[in-house]
């Protein structure tokens, strides 16, 4: 238990190494140690999840204490985004292994190494180390995204890789400024230097900050930056785009994280930074992706959008800042991820069973397979991604506007909340009455139903009645996260006192 912080990142590293290492093995063996690895990290996760609910986890990698070395910290925040990360990840692995992962090669070995982008990025205590997560995490989604080959992979693949090689130079940047300035990276010491920050030094590290809001802000696909994702996904292979539904929230994870701990309202004159530009991207987030679902021409296309939907009404909770928004924001957060995720899973299959001549067009084609089981799950996904009663989707809408209020925000919100819902059901109808009611009696059929995939989506998608099921131990969980998250000063109080302890393993 005293290393067991470090497992998140250690277990795919060593899976994806000797994955890399077996080259001329068979897929057998491949897919079993790939899977084997993927589902360990539910139970690593759930036992941080149960560790974090006893105090901050401090991890100084090689003895070196904070704010020296690579210090990895578990609170309820990462623990929780470790869990969901797992549940996806097992789902997109399910699904991969019946023949997706054979569309490129060493599939498997870049799967483990993006968990480990993922999951250091949530994790990490210090900004240089968060820089490098990110490109781990991006390296490794560069080859999956051109995974199975095709000019429209290529094509948003190089969108997508440049996009992303100018957003790691403005990192750099940024870090660089920072440590030049301040002389830490630690988040923990940086929140203590930043509050001491002398009128001199301010302007470049306001900078500074405001670069690493673009950078967040790319990985996270808000307004303007999110014009990449819609057409990556939407050409990615469906257990690709499934686990790239966590992507998004790495953005507003790394937001929620810095601008609360190092930027949050004990910075003194850096306080509260980004707020004036967060709530109206938010807003404006949540538009484009609601118009760009009900033009979506895929269904792959229509879940793409609906994820930047999701990230704008994530950030519209983190602009709101209060602790009922917070809450309300993870509880989507959890919600979004999974239920998108097992979308995109879903898109995959009725792809595969309308056949290569339609892939995934809202046209109408041949028969499909056991329709009142698919169509089912396509309605169960469709009202917990509209957000009504009684799946998750609406609990997690219904705390974001009641902790909106009735001033000017909730003037603002409403309307867009409400009336993006209300656009998406028309969306979703329009797809779903294409894809299984009307028939096209000229159109070929595709591949029968296969039941392993079938379950990977079933998985994903008995996350949203089970999310309301525990509603209550949720957001019980989740109202210590927030309080936690909101108290920056205890934060670095605990993970720099880790000096004054014996050095080892974990505290």
């Amino acid at each position: 238990m005293e290393h067991l912080a470090i497992w998140p990142v250690l277990l795919p590293m060593f899976a994806g190494a000797l994955l890399l290492l077996s080259g001329r093995t068979g897929e057998g063996f491949k897919r079993s140690v790939c899977l084997l690895a993927t589902l360990l990290q539910i139970p690593v996760a759930v036992l941080l999840l149960g560790a974090a609910s006893t105090g901050l986890q401090v991890y100084a990698a090689g003895n070196w204490v904070p704010p020296f070395g690579i210090v990895l910290v578990v609170d309820h925040l990462s623990a929780l985004l470790l869990l969901v990360t797992a549940v996806l990840a097992v789902g997109a692995i399910l699904y991969a292994v019946r023949g997706d992962d054979l569309m490129g090669p060493n599939f498997h070995a870049l799967f483990q190494f993006q968990l480990m982008g993922i999951n250091g990025a949530f994790l990490t205590g210090d900004l240089f180390n968060l820089f490098v997560f990110f490109e781990i995490l991006l390296i490794a989604s560069y080859a999956l995204l051109l995974h199975g080959n095709g000019s429209a992979r290529v094509r948003s693949g190089l969108h997508y890789v440049l996009l992303n090689l100018f957003g790691s130079a403005l990192f750099l940047i940024a870090v660089g400024t920072l440590y030049g300035v301040l002389g830490t990276l630690n988040m923990a010491d940086l929140s203590q230097r930043v509050a001491q920050l002398s009128a001199a030094d301010a302007p470049l590290v306001a900078a500074a900050a405001m670069l690493l809001l673009v950078v967040f802000g790319l990985k996270a696909a808000v307004f303007p930056l999110y014009f990449w994702l819609p057409r990556a996904y939407s050409a990615a292979t469906p257990p690709v785009a499934a686990l790239f539904a966590i992507m998004t929230k790495v953005g507003i994870y790394s937001i929620l994280r810095v601008y609360t701990q190092i930027f949050g309202e004990t910075a003194g004159p850096l306080a509260d930074l980004i707020t004036v530009w967060l709530w109206p991207a938010a807003l404006i987030t949540l538009a484009m992706g609601t118009i760009g679902a009900l033009a979506a021409a895929t269904l792959n296309g229509l879940v793409a959008y609906l994820l930047v939907v999701s990230v704008g009404t994530l950030l519209a909770g983190v602009a709101l800042g209060t602790h009922e928004a917070l809450v309300g924001a993870l509880y989507y957060l959890v919600h979004s991820t999974w239920v998108c995720g097992a979308l995109f899973l879903l898109a995959g299959i009725v792809s595969r069973c309308r056949g290569p001549r339609f892939v995934g067009r809202l046209v109408p084609g041949p028969a499909l397979p056991k329709p009142m089981l698919l169509s089912g799950l396509f309605f169960l996904g469709a009202i917990s991604v509209i957000g009504l009663p009684p799946l998750s989707g609406f609990i997690g809408k219904l705390l974001l506007l009641r902790a909106t209020g009735t001033g000017t925000a909730a003037a603002w919100l409403y309307p867009l909340l409400l009336g993006s819902g209300l656009i998406t059901i028309i969306a979703m109808s329009r797809a779903g009455s294409t894809l299984f009611w009307r028939k096209d009696p000229a159109a070929g059929g595709g591949e029968p139903l296969d039941g392993v995939r079938l379950t990977a989506v079933l998985l994903l998608m008995l996350c949203s009645p089970l999310l309301v099921l525990f509603a209550d131990p949720v957001l019980d969980y989740l109202d210590a996260t927030v309080n936690q998250l909101l108290n920056p000063e205890e934060y670095a109080r605990q993970v720099l006192s880790f000096q004054a302890k014996a050095v080892g393993g974990a505290h």
